[in-house]
């Protein structure tokens, strides 16, 4: 049985999906996706900025981020269309759908994990999450 991208996130928050493979529709109200372009996967800014999402995987999980790549310019993805990357780029996109950050060069996950703590979403589950473990 093949499931939903959602469910694959669901079942393993730090699985990264390709652009063909999903849609920011998908994830609406669900997710933070986190989208990483470039012109090839041996781009070294990519393979830097895998890499240091990789090594803070469980941090951007517990802030529900969907990492999805984008490496291959010639297909015309519909992130590639909406988004129009040169290069390299991460994208940050808000539960709501809209984008929050444009990044041209890797980023550190410290920053992005500040970044969607100060969104007003964000800081209304921090509430939450403490009214109920109260």
């Amino acid at each position: 049985m093949l499931t939903s991208p959602v469910d694959r996130w669901r079942e393993d928050p730090k699985v990264q999906f390709r652009s063909a493979d999903v849609s920011l529709e998908d994830f609406k109200w669900i997710a933070r996706p986190v989208v990483v372009f470039a012109d090839s996967e041996f781009d070294p800014a990519f393979q830097e900025q895998i890499d240091l999402l990789a090594g803070r995987a469980d941090d951007l999980a517990r802030r529900d981020v969907v990492v999805i790549t984008d490496t291959d310019p010639s297909t015309l993805s519909d992130l590639r269309r909406k988004l129009r990357p040169r290069g390299f780029m991460l994208v940050l996109i808000g539960k709501d759908g809209d984008v929050k950050l444009r990044k041209p060069f890797p980023w550190d996950v410290r920053e992005l994990t500040r970044s969607i703590d100060k969104m007003p979403m964000r800081r209304q589950e921090i509430r939450e999450r403490q009214n109920a473990n109260q």
